[in-house]
């Protein structure tokens, strides 16, 4: 129980920017800021494998219409792995509250994960490209603030977390209009890139 706020933030948090969490996680662990993150988070290969693949969400989260394509391809990654970052605080391999620690983190990230994808469908009907960096940067800080946080202050953490989950689902609500034009201007482009596929593809008579 005294590691369930932290869990409910780390998979609040991963289903916004997983590669982050674990970059984070694994530093404050590996730099002795707190004992609370388990020694497999710390491992220098994870701390690589973390900060590239960090680097590519920051590129790829930036640019419109790529973002949205990187959200899918994470669908099934970021929710797996705040489940695992979540069972890995709990430790007690095995045991009944690392599964409960795993279903909480992934539950959350998934629900987080939703509310960001579809926030960027939305930002995506918008002709610039500012929007964008706008607020994938945020999203960045907010990850960045919330896992400090999270380290000193567990539950206010947990609160803010909870807090702006259920604000991101009522935004998400309100952009429902945008997201639906966005889906249809993409269904669009592929029915206009058919026809051009399969005229190419005929043989000539």
């Amino acid at each position: 129980m005294s590691v369930l706020p932290l869990v409910f933030t780390s998979g609040w948090a991963s289903g916004i920017n997983a590669y982050a969490v674990v970059l984070l996680f694994g530093v404050f662990g590996a730099t002795g800021l707190t004992d609370e993150v388990p020694a497999s988070l710390q491992r220098t290969d994870v701390l690589i494998v973390a900060g590239v693949l960090f680097l590519c969400e920051a590129v790829a989260d930036k640019i419109p219409y790529v973002d949205s394509v990187w959200d899918t391809a994470h669908t099934v990654i970021r929710p797996v792995a705040g489940a695992v970052v979540a069972a890995l605080l709990a430790g007690e391999s095995g045991s009944l509250p690392e599964l409960a620690a795993g279903a909480i983190g992934g539950s959350t990230a998934l629900m987080s994960h939703l509310v960001k994808a579809g926030t960027r469908m939305a930002v995506n009907t918008s002709p610039e490209p500012f929007s964008n960096v706008a607020v994938s940067m945020a999203e960045d800080l907010g990850v960045a603030g919330i896992i400090t946080f999270a380290i000193f202050h567990p539950l206010a953490a947990a609160l803010v977390a909870g807090t702006l989950l259920l604000l991101g689902i009522v935004i998400l609500a309100f952009l429902a209009t945008k997201i639906r034009r966005f889906l249809r201007r993409r269904a669009q482009r592929r029915e206009e890139r058919r026809p051009t596929g399969a005229q190419a593809s005929r043989a000539p008579w």
